[in-house]
Parts: C-alpha cells; structure tokens; sequence
C-alpha cells in the first residue's frame, strides 16, 4: 500500500464538512421560511421531540440563544444530531414544505443555533442543588451523555466511565470527519461536563473498575456502552497487512485530520480498496478511501441494494463519489503476495424463492468463484455484542442485546440500559440513542424519588 499523494489543499477540500454552516443571512431567510405549524409533523418526526418551529421562529427574531436553549432542552447532544441524524427520514422529511416545495433545512438551522452557542460559550442552563445520590454510567457515548446530563439538571452526582481516552463515543472515534468533526463532539461533552458531570476516561468497566463496586457505590447504573469491535470474517487471509476494520479506519483518519492535514498524508491507502458490507459504516469508510485517493473503491454485499442497511441518501451520495459495488458476492478469502493483500475471492449469490415468512435468502451460485484485484480490504460487517459486560451486571439477554422494558429498567432493578445495547429492533441512530439517553434518566429519577 502507499499513501496518499493528494496536495494539502485537495485533502482540505476533500476532508471539509460536507455541508458549510449557514451565515447569519443564510440561517434568518431559511428562518422565515418556516410556516410555524401549530400541529407541526417536524416536531413528532423528531425523536427527541425538539420544539422545531420554535427554535426557529427564534433564529428568525436574531434570538439564538434562546433557539439554542429551546433545543437543548430536548436534546443536549444537538450539535451532532444537527450533522448526523438523517433528517431527510425525520424532521425534514415531514416537512409540509417538502410535498409541493423544498422542505425547511431544519439540520442546518439546529447547527447554526448550536455553533453559534458553543462559539459564545453559553451556559443557557441554572443548576440545582445536588440531591445527595449518585448514578454511574457507562459508557460516554450519544446515550450515556445524554442521560448523564439530564440527571445533572435533576440533582444527581453522575459520573461517566469511558474506556477509551476520549468521551464522545462514535461521534469522536466512528463518524467521518466530513459529517462531524472530533472537535464538535469534544465541544458537547465539554458542555455536559458544565452541568455538573463527571467524566473519567481509561476506565473501563470490568478491568479498571468492577461491576460489583458500581453497584454498591451509586444508587442506580445506566449501561450505554454501545458495541464492540468487528468480528472477524471467519475467511482465509484476515491477517494479511492491508486488512484493517472499517471504525479503525475512520478513526485514524478522523485523529489525522486533528493534528492537521498533514498527518493524513501518512495514512496508508491501497490504490484498489474492497469494503466488505454495505451498512452506513462502510459507507464512511468508502468515502474515506475515495478521498484519500484510492483509484478503485468496491465495496462487496452479499445481498442486493433493496436490502442494503445504509439509508438510501447515503446509498446515493456514495454512488456520487465514483464507488463501484458488487452486489450478491460473499467474500471467501482473501488473498495475498509476500503478506500482503493482492485480492479478494469472491463468490456469486443468488436469491431463493421466497420462505414462509416471505423473504428470500442468498444462496451461492456453483462453479462462480471469481477474484476481485484489490491491495487493501476493509471489513465493515457490524460490532459483537458485549455480552461479557452485560453477564458482569447479571442482565437478561434476548439475542445478544440487553433486555429492557420500556422504561429502559434491566433484570436487574437497579440497572438500566439503552442506546445500542438495547436496539433489538429499531434504527440505531444517534438521535435515537440520545432519546434513550432521556427515558432512562427520568426512569432512574422516578425509581430513586419513591
């Protein structure tokens, strides 16, 4: 593999946010827009129930502070969501506008109330006296943040446990830098920490600490945690220099881009990429490839397009890009030269009729092995479930994923759960994760106020 060859003024091009911010004409006229609905279907397409039309009514009056402070108290990780949630499924694409004309840019507006917040350093919240109980959690991503600040404004002492050496979850170390930069995660978590929060780093829950002392020295535990890392193919060849994960990829790339465009002239970049899954993750790490340079990016889907679990606006942006796929094909090796990455054989897959339950499996088709020239591949293909964390708690599991009821309340009284260790069913968004964030919280708060 090499690195990339592209110019620093191509990278800061080719690694910018996707979208610039609005300016403060931009964000007032899209402002006016807005027809304010009483009974607005942006506010209910919303996850986390951000009064939309009010928020923007404000910008459009030049208050924007308080339209930050309007969405905030529905969702203190907004900054994110403002760049990440795919609102052309939610908000945006309720919007009354959008039938008959183009719809409000409500993700921009959000990140323009958000941006200019953040920029003002505001602290929009008063701050109550603590209650004298405590609540642990784990994990500092989207779900433990967001609960971890809203039992702050409850009262509670609430202290965040994070494995990793940064906070922030896949909004630092998982989303490309294009979608959300580190610094706008760090930016949040620096806000949450405003609200009273603890947040340790390099502790993780099973090795620096113990479940056990969790338990007995806070009054409840909310578990978010997320996933683990990619599992392995179970295929020949994963072991080859120029295999590498699809969130370690996107990682490096997004710490490169920190230090400075510079450092992402250092990351190797295979001049034929294969991406193995076609899910939002091999997405980004697609994007990244094609950006840093590589000539060919395929990405290999064992299953069609119709089946494909990237959304259909990610599905497009990246066919914009010049990423070719290769649909119906099962990787069944991958193969190298002196131990290095030289190809992919694959195999052709065919759908069945369809079963009982109406779907229609894969199958192989004989004789139809081929070889994909390609010198670095990208596994893409999902995270383990972290059962041992889960069994740690004592916690029932229902297919590797935490058991909850709909108060978000474990097998265990005193736990809870949510964002992806829970998400069974469902969309796991960080919008969504964030609402999870904010049923537990209140949750804990009534179980701990009887």
């Amino acid at each position: 593999m090499n690195t990339t060859q592209l110019s620093t003024e191509a990278l800061t091009k080719q690694f910018s946010e996707l979208k610039p911010p609005f300016s403060k004409r931009e964000a007032t006229i899209e402002a006016t827009r807005c027809l304010y609905c009483f009974d607005a279907p942006c506010i209910t397409a919303c996850p986390t129930s951000i009064d939309i039309p009010t928020f923007i009514r404000k910008i459009s009056t030049d208050n924007v502070l308080g339209s930050a402070k309007t969405i905030l108290e529905a969702n203190l990780l907004a900054a994110t969501c403002s760049r990440v949630c795919p609102v052309e499924e939610l908000c945006e694409g309720a919007c009354v506008l959008g039938a008959d004309h183009k719809p409000i840019q409500i993700g921009q507006l959000q990140r323009y109330a958000m941006d200019y917040l953040y920029l003002k350093g505001a602290q929009p919240f008063e701050l109550p006296v603590k209650n004298g109980k405590s609540v642990a959690i784990v994990g500092a991503g989207p779900a433990g943040l967001s609960c971890a600040g809203e039992l702050a404004q409850l009262g509670y002492e609430t202290t965040v446990f994070e494995k990793n050496q940064l906070p922030g979850g896949l909004s630092t170390y998982g989303i490309v830098v294009m979608r959300e930069p580190i610094r706008v995660a760090l930016e949040e978590v620096a806000f949450i920490e405003k609200l009273g929060v603890t947040v340790k780093t390099g502790a993780e829950v099973g090795k620096d600490i113990s479940s056990d002392a969790l338990l007995k020295d806070f009054d409840a535990v909310f578990i978010a945690a997320g996933m683990g890392n990619v599992p392995n193919l179970g295929i020949a060849g994963e072991n080859l220099e120029g295999v590498t994960e699809a969130l370690a990829f996107i990682a490096a790339s997004k710490f490169a881009e920190k230090e400075g465009l510079e450092r992402l002239k250092e990351l190797p970049i295979g001049k034929h990429v294969a991406v193995i899954g076609a899910g939002n993750t091999a997405i980004d790490a697609a994007t990244i490839a094609k950006r840093l340079g590589a000539e060919r990016v395929t990405i290999v889907y064992r299953r069609t397009a119709e089946e494909m679990p990237a959304y259909e606006f990610e599905y497009e942006f990246i066919k914009n890009e010049g990423v070719e796929f290769r649909f119906l094909t099962q990787p069944l090796e991958i193969l190298g030269t002196e131990g290095q990455v030289s190809g992919l054989k694959c195999q052709s897959m065919q759908l069945s009729d369809k079963g009982s339950d109406g779907r229609r499996s894969v199958v192989a088709k004989p004789d139809s092995d081929w070889i994909l020239d390609c010198d670095q591949v990208i596994k893409a293909i999902g995270q383990e479930k972290l059962i041992k964390l889960y069994s740690a708690f004592g916690l029932e599991t229902e297919k590797g994923y935490v058991k909850v009821t709909e108060a978000l309340q474990t097998s265990n009284p005193k736990v809870f759960a949510g964002g992806d260790c829970v998400r069974l069913v469902g969309d796991a968004m960080t919008v969504t994760a964030v609402e999870d964030g904010k049923i537990a919280a209140n949750s804990i708060h009534q179980a701990l106020s009887k």
